[in-house]
């Protein structure tokens, strides 16, 4: 087996030697990959490309040397015809299980002789791929290196991945268009809708949407109804709802039936209410939760009881665990490491919804959590499994304010508390920092000097607010610019990179990134990072909010805070400008006017 803890430490080692990583980056990846579940725990290759940011060809090359396997592919001959043609007659020799059972783990046949076959791979390390060579019917077996890009490029030509659902569609779109149109004159009944669902497929449309989500890596699918016959499907991708698909010829309660009958918690019958529940899928390999909110909506036909369908798809592959990965700058980084390791007091994370609060909560609690501490969370709903937490289960039986003072009575020593949102819970996570507990919590506020204003007009008193909270961090997320595609903009407008803050000497020494758009991005953006302000509770702060009395004053607090360090959410994403990662319109459409 080449995963054992020995074999990871001896890999680490080379790649410290040979200049790749860091002795840091080693001891900090070997720790994360022990924080993780030992069901899902990573492989060291895994951690150090997708949590570092460290060059997968470069990594992989290096272990495919020091275990000894040859590369193949050099030069262009991955991508001859001739070569692309010994590849297809390869895999016509397989079964299609087995075939995609090898392409799920980016491996190839790549050639082969009467008795033996070449299996070519980006990862050689692959345990997986052990398992399927034993079931190949060779005598003899080798496995060789292809850089990841080339095993991509082989299988883009050779293989298209299916969604056997979305296969249907096709088929789905003929047979809806001869739905009795007397449908359309009946009241909405039951009978109706179940007449519908059974004619057309549906169950086939919800269930390929759920996994092309996934595959897609979109964080929300919408599906909103339009009209008696149309619903539009739109998935959110790096921030931004995209329309992935109209279906027409079909009601919309008929396909907001089915999404609730594949819903655990909600009631197919009651469409006057919002109902909350969940699904639960297994997408190539992995366990996917989905959350599903749906709520009653006004449509074009007051007769009609349409619902707006929202679900969010929570994969725990995407769970952070180590906060290096968090991207913090230098000064959020320092006062944040320092608020999270003392023992006591609160932590805030403030912005709206879908800025990344939970994820950056729950990097921070794995950074604490170890078996000397009995960590408790209350969460409503709990979007991901924390390992070493008891995570309070709310239902009907037990609220969130039963669960919070019940937890008073349960021996913590870190808590997180989901979100404050009214006096009593503020109250109770104020009580809990200054007992003694280390503290996590989440605010819906602008910016960070605002957290305290917050609080005050909730009632909490501020000597209890200097005394209770060691930070809070307010944070957005941005669109990160595609490494294929960008390219420097030399004609940017002055006016907006004014607009975002920078100084006419900044100016003249800036030279922008623009989005250009390519095949491996979306419109010349890949993925998100966050920009944050970061207000550290110091000895002077504390004073300003103390002498406060009846006045907060934000601005005080604010200016105090860039003295000392802080970078406002403007100044920190125009570090982001700085360095690369994102364009001046997405600092400036994620920030207010400082």
């Amino acid at each position: 087996m080449l995963a054992t803890s020995s074999v990871k430490r001896r890999i680490g080692e080379l790649l410290v030697q040979r200049g790749i990583i860091s002795e840091e980056t080693l001891e900090s990846a070997l720790k994360a990959i022990e924080r993780e579940p030992e069901a899902v725990r990573r492989r060291l290759p895994s951690v150090l490309i997708d949590d570092f940011g460290v060059d997968a060809q470069t990594v992989m090359s290096q272990i495919a040397d020091f275990y000894a396997f040859k590369e193949v592919g050099l030069g262009d001959d991955y991508k001859r015809p001739e070569r692309l043609e010994t590849i297809s007659q390869l895999k016509e020799s397989f079964s299609e299980s087995l075939f995609e059972d090898l392409v799920h783990i980016k491996a190839i046949p790549y050639e082969s002789t009467k008795n033996s076959l070449l299996i070519a791979t980006a990862d050689p390390t692959e345990p997986v791929l052990f398992d399927i060579l034993a079931k190949l019917p060779y005598r003899h077996t080798e496995i060789a290196y292809l850089p990841d890009e080339k095993v991509k490029f082989i299988i883009s030509q050779i293989y298209e991945q299916k969604n056997e659902f979305l296969d249907l569609l096709e088929e789905f779109s003929h047979e809806t268009a001869d739905i009795d149109e007397e449908l359309d004159q009946q009241e909405i009944d039951e009978a109706a809708i179940d007449a519908e669902i059974n004619q057309s497929m549906l169950n086939s449309l919800v269930e390929g949407m759920l996994v092309e989500a996934v595959r897609k890596e979109v964080s929300d699918i919408h599906v909103i109804p339009i009209d008696k016959k149309q619903s539009d499907i739109y998935f959110r991708v790096d921030g931004k709802l995209t329309l992935w698909l109209k279906q027409t010829n079909i009601r919309p309660e008929a396909l907001t039936a089915v999404i609730k009958d594949k819903t655990r918690n909600v009631d197919r019958f009651e469409r006057d209410s919002s109902q909350d529940g969940f699904i639960q899928r297994n997408v190539d390999g992995h366990q996917i939760r989905y959350r599903v909110s749906i709520i009653p909506m006004v449509g074009g036909d007051f007769d009609r009881k349409f619902e707006s369908v929202v679900i969010r798809i929570l994969d725990d592959r995407k769970v952070i665990t180590d906060m290096e990965k968090l991207g913090l700058q230098d000064h959020a980084r320092s006062v944040f490491q320092k608020s999270i390791t003392k023992p006591s007091g609160i932590v805030i994370i403030t912005g709206p919804t879908g800025s990344g609060k939970s994820t950056t909560l729950v990097a921070a609690l794995y950074s604490v959590i170890d078996p000397t501490v009995n960590v408790l969370t209350v969460e409503e709903p709990v979007e991901y499994l924390i390992r070493g937490a008891r995570q309070l289960k709310i239902g009907d039986k037990m609220t969130f304010d039963q669960a919070l003072r019940g937890i008073l009575r349960h021996d913590p020593d870190i808590v997180l508390v989901g979100e404050i949102r009214d006096l009593k819970t503020a109250e109770i996570a104020m009580k809990l920092a200054n007992t003694g507990h280390l503290t996590f919590s989440t605010l819906h506020t602008n910016d960070a000097p605002s957290a305290v204003s917050r609080l005050y007009k909730m009632g909490v008193e501020p000597f209890l607010i200097a005394n209770s909270i060691n930070m809070v961090m307010a944070q957005r997320l941005i669109r990160r610019l595609c490494n294929y595609c960008k390219k420097p903009d030399p004609s940017f407008k002055r006016e907006l990179a004014k607009g975002v803050g920078f100084t006419d000497e900044e100016i003249e020494n800036l030279t922008p990134y623009k989005a250009c758009g390519c095949s491996k991005c979306h419109n010349g953006f890949k993925g998100r990072m966050a920009i944050h302000e970061a207000l550290y509770f110091d000895r002077e702060i504390k004073e300003i909010i103390f002498n406060a009395g009846n006045n907060i004053d934000e601005e005080k607090i604010r200016r105090v805070a860039i003295k000392n360090g802080m970078l406002t959410l403007r100044a920190s994403g125009r570090e982001r400008i700085k360095d690369g990662h994102t364009t001046i319109n997405e600092v400036l459409a994620a920030t207010i006017d400082e």
